[in-house]
Order: structure tokens, then sequence, then C-alpha cells
């Protein structure tokens, strides 16, 4: 037997829906988006010899049933689809699936599994090994913890068999060896591609809105949605006009900036103020859910973990997100000393490889906290492709608001309140650096125009920030 314990969701499997086979047991506590009503897991083919449970949404289930004429589908649920492509054509259907996603698949048949995540990372998912050689795999560290000799982090775009024992990379796109792409920037063909990965991520069956910073990225997201959501079935259910959410101190950039942006937009705007205190009070919770240490993940994680509570409070329970553009695009403040544009894109992808560790882990588990989750059309695979086949000149631009972190846009004192330190493992390309103590936006010496350092020279003008060729060709108008 294969000897797997699978619990995805979350690690609370008091409350969670169970399937067993043998010795293989798997488990899943649901936050249901599409199918309320008729999609609980573990889900089944017809005849219940393939059981999955996933973590996630598949965007394109639809346009897969269709694929798969001869199958019955018990559920509206978009991840039953996995079970009856893993039983049309074995493990080679992984790169069909278009969403995010980290699921557990058991084959009765020969009593096999796989389990795999989503290309970028965008669920979380872990992996672990007992004294008596069995595999657990959980979307939280906390349900491996007691039970594992050792436990990892399972690798974004790959798929674990327990026919091979390890880790396979189904996910290989050409920017993933870091070679410089050479595709001239069209602002219509970018542009496109975006409002398709944002269109695609209106499929919800339950309330919903977006976080709206009033910098670039979210702003963007706002504007594409309010333009396109007449007409789709998220507007039949909940009516054409956007929610819209921003938290921050009070006076903090963000909130005067997203304030702005939703006056434009027209949307139902609400905004959360927090207090230094209040942060730090939460922190504790926040290492808790978040499962991380690292510095700028909890600084960040914070305000989005508050805000969180107050949004599902509302009966909102899936919210859009701007995360990941920065990465693509070098939005960073660092990112302004690259010396040339090989440089600038080999660090691009370094950043989009590590997402899963950072963002892509705040943006996740700050909202699943409270039963909220979050989606993140900069990451739509699609999209993805589109702007990492652009010639990195073109991201060299310098367009617009100056970048703020999300940990210093809520307000500054946020940082200063906490006097955190952590050692910086950075990119050198500016030998003054290495001195910093401090990993936020705000320590770029010489590049942010609120710099920590007094003597540091400030930008002329709010136009210097070092955003991306996005700019270009999407707008906020509406």
């Amino acid at each position: 037997m294969c000897g797997i314990l699978a619990v995805l969701g979350c690690s609370d499997d008091s409350r969670a829906k169970r399937a067993r086979h043998g010795d293989c047991f798997l488990a899943h506590q649901r936050l249901a988006i599409v199918d309320p009503a008729s999609g609980d897991q573990p889900l089944y083919n017809e005849d219940e010899t393939i059981v999955v449970t996933v973590n996630g949404e598949i965007y394109n289930h639809e346009e897969l049933r269709k694929r798969l004429p001869g199958h019955r589908f018990r559920t509206g649920s978009d991840c039953e689809v996995i079970a009856h492509l893993y039983e049309e054509y074995g493990e080679g259907f992984m790169d069909m699936l278009d969403g995010i996603f980290s699921f557990v698949l058991l084959d009765t048949r020969d009593d096999s599994f796989i389990a795999a995540r989503d290309a970028i990372g965008v669920t979380p998912l872990y992996i672990g090994w007992g004294l008596e050689g069995s595999v657990w795999i959980s979307s939280e560290m906390k349900g491996l913890n007691d039970d594992c000799k050792r436990f990892e982090v399972f690798p974004p775009g790959h798929m674990y068999t327990s026919k091979g024992g390890s880790h396979e990379r189904w996910y290989k796109p050409p920017w993933y060896v870091e070679a410089i792409p050479s595709a001239p920037y069209d602002p219509l063909v970018l542009r496109e591609a975006f409002e398709k990965a944002v269109i695609k991520r209106l499929m919800t069956d339950v309330p919903f809105g977006v976080l709206l910073s009033g910098g670039l990225d979210s702003s963007l997201v706002a504007a594409v949605i309010c333009r396109h959501m007449a007409g789709t079935r998220a507007a039949e259910q909940w009516g054409t006009q956007l929610h819209s959410f921003c938290v921050g101190l009070e006076g903090s950039p963000d909130l005067k900036a997203a304030k702005d942006v939703a006056d434009h937009l027209g949307t139902v705007h609400h905004e959360f103020h927090f207090t230094v205190q209040d942060g730090i009070d939460a922190i504790e919770d926040v290492i808790y859910h978040t499962e991380t240490y690292d510095v700028t993940t909890i600084r960040a994680s914070t305000p989005m973990f508050l805000m969180s509570r107050k949004i599902k409070a509302m009966g909102v329970k899936m919210v859009i997100s701007g995360e990941g553009s920065d990465e693509l695009f070098g939005g960073y403040l660092y990112f302004h000393k690259a010396p040339n544009k090989e440089e600038f894109h080999r660090e691009t992808c370094r950043k989009i490889k590590a997402l899963h560790q950072y963002d892509c882990l705040r943006a996740n588990k700050a909202t699943s906290a409270w039963g909220v989750e979050a989606r993140v059309p900069f990451l739509d695979k699609g999209f993805i492709d589109v702007a990492m086949g652009i010639d990195p000149e073109w991201k060299m631009h310098i367009l617009y608001r100056q970048k703020e972190q999300f940990s210093d846009g809520v307000g500054y004192s946020w940082i200063d309140g906490l006097k955190a330190h952590a050692a910086e493992h950075a990119v050198e390309w500016d030998a003054r650096w290495s001195k910093n103590v401090d990993p936020s936006g705000r320590a770029a010496v010489g590049v942010h125009a609120s710099a920590y350092d007094p003597t540091a020279p400030s930008l002329p003008d709010a136009k210097h920030r070092m955003t991306e060729v996005k700019a270009s060709g999407l707008t906020v108008s509406t």
C-alpha cells in the first residue's frame, strides 16, 4: 500500500471531509467558492476508483469538461475535472490545468498516488516522511510537524509520484532557464493577456472584491474588473458595482491613493485603519498562520491579516489582488540599479521562482486564516509567458509613482514602530546596500524619496517610480 496521508485546505481535520482506502487517507477542509452546495471533497471519477482532494481553482474547467465527452460529472466543482483528466490521460494532464492548485490524487486500482502544485506556488503545499516510510502531504506545516521525521516545502510546478518516489518538474516555461528574451514590447498583446487573466478570475459563486492599495498593480486589476464585470456570472449574482478594500495607518500613502482610484473607478470603497499596537498584538497569530519568520513577509502579512478579518466579517469570501507584478516587471526599487538588461532579466526570473516563499505565501495564508481566498491575475500562466517574453530593455523604463512596498505603503511608522532587524541577502549592485540593516523598500538609499538615510538625495518628483512597461499598455481609465 502507498501509505499516504493528505490534509489539504487546513490542518484542522476535526471538520474535514475524509476518504480512506487501505492505509491511504485523504482529508479536506473546504473554502467553497465555486459550487458551494455540491462540491464537497474528496472528489471522484464515475466508479470512485480515482479519488482527489484539491486546494485551489481550475479556471478552465468548463473547457476541459467539453474535452471529456464520455465522462459523467457528479458536481459543479471546478476541481472535479482533475479526477477525470487523470483517468483519461494519466499523469500527462498537468499542463492542461489553468489555475492555482495543490492536490493529491489516489488511484485505487493500483494503490498509487500523485501530488502536484501549481506553476508558481500560489497555493501552499508541504511534504513529509514518517519513520515507517509513510508519505504525508499537507497545505500547512503544522499538519506534518508531529508525525514526520522530516518535511519540506513541496516545490512549485512539480509533481510527486509514489511510483517514482521523487519530484518531477511539469512546468517548463522558456524563462525558467533565464535565457534573455528578445520579443518586442506590444502593448496590445500585453493588455489582452492581462485582461484575460483578470476576467477568468471572476469565476465565483460567492461575494468578492478587490484589494486596492492605490498603486499601479492593484489599480489596473480594479480597472479591468470594473470594465468587464457586466455580463459575467458574478455580476448576475452580486451586481455590477465592485467593492474595493484598503488598509493602513491613519494618513498612510496607500489610504489616500486608494481613495483617489476608488473615486475615479466608482467602486464601493472600504477603508480599514489599524494602529502600530494592533499590528504588534497580531504578530504572534500572523506567524502561526503564515508559518514563516521572514521579516518582510511578516511585516506585510500583518496588515493584510487584519484587513482579511474585517473583509470576512462583511460576508466577502474572495478577493482579487495585485501580487506578482513587481517580480515580472522589475518594479522593486533596487532594480533601478540593474547594470544591464541581462542582469535585470535574470533577477526577475529569480524573484518569480522565489514567490512561493514570500508574496504568494503572504497573500494566501494571511487571507485564508480568516476564510478568504486571494486570486492573483499577474501570476496567470498565460500572462507570465507574455510578460517574460518581452525584451527586458523595455522594462527598464521609469514611469509614474514611486514604488511602495506593501509594508511601507500602509504607513511608514508601521516598520519604524516594529524596529525589526534581519539579515539581508540582497543583490549588491550598489556597495552602499551592504550597510543596510533593513530589507524595506525605503532602505534603498538614493532611490526611495523617503529613504531612512536623511542624507540620501531625494528624487525630484513622484514620476520616478521604478515600475514597468506594463503602464504603457494598461491604463486605469474606465
